[in-house]
């Protein structure tokens, strides 16, 4: 922490370009935590057998959201949510459909694989330059990520054979929609010291470990982590 702030003296949270940057990453956490609720929510119409457990994952996202707009108005920021339903449009798209035709497989590796990870990583990388407020309220949201056994993960591991085929069909369509996403928010989440190339790492790091302990192979996870990668 203090080399980050070395690396970052002039980090001033009520300075007009911080403030604008953070409209539109507090809006994207806030988007994406609304997006899991409501993920969680649709998915256990299709787990009935485990409707209970998907049902809570729900709640927790959505105290998770009310943290995050407790952020933004603690900085007296306006999260840009339009900004923020654009970013995640494309991922939010191909969830609704594979929900539609039933894709269970599909749906989770968007939600549990990768936006989870995508949200493990941001949150990681975020609260070392954070302001205290928010640090706090992360380092919360962070511990119930990490606290709650990965659904998805055990699910998918637990139907890995049937499942391979669909996980690798939905890596090469939803993977790229990441390094896109991450393009949008460079800028954004430079002025708030967060280093794109720390984020890629993050995602990577978390992404991969959860493919393999579902049961892919190192081989498996380097050509599947290769879909769309823009560096």
């Amino acid at each position: 922490m203090p080399q980050l702030e070395a690396i970052t003296p002039e980090l001033d949270y009520q300075s007009e370009t911080y403030k604008d940057a953070y409209s539109r990453i507090n809006a994207i956490v806030i988007e994406g935590e609304q997006e899991a609720n409501d993920n969680y929510i649709q998915l256990g119409q299709l787990l009935p057998e485990s409707k209970e457990e998907l049902a809570r994952l729900a709640k927790m996202e959505a105290r998770h959201k009310k943290g995050f707009q407790a952020c933004g108005r603690n900085l007296e920021v306006t999260p840009d949510m339009e900004f923020a339903r654009e970013f995640f449009a494309d991922l939010h798209q191909n969830f609704q459909k594979a929900a539609a035709e039933e894709k269970i497989v599909t749906c989770l590796l968007i939600q549990a694989l990768i936006i989870e990870s995508f949200a493990i990583a941001a949150y990681n990388i975020y609260i070392p330059v954070a302001d205290p407020f928010a640090r706090k309220i992360t380092e919360g949201v962070v511990k119930d990520e990490y606290s709650h056994l990965n659904f998805g993960e055990e699910w998918l591991k637990a139907h890995f054979e049937e499942s391979k085929a669909e996980l690798e069909q939905a890596n090469r369509e939803n993977l790229p929609l990441v390094w896109k996403m991450l393009n949008k928010v460079e800028a954004d989440a430079r002025i708030l010291a967060m280093e794109k190339e720390s984020l890629i790492e993050d995602f990577m790091i978390a992404y991969g470990e959860a493919l393999s302990n579902i049961g892919f192979s190192t081989r498996e996870i380097m050509r599947m982590s290769a879909y769309g990668i823009t560096g």
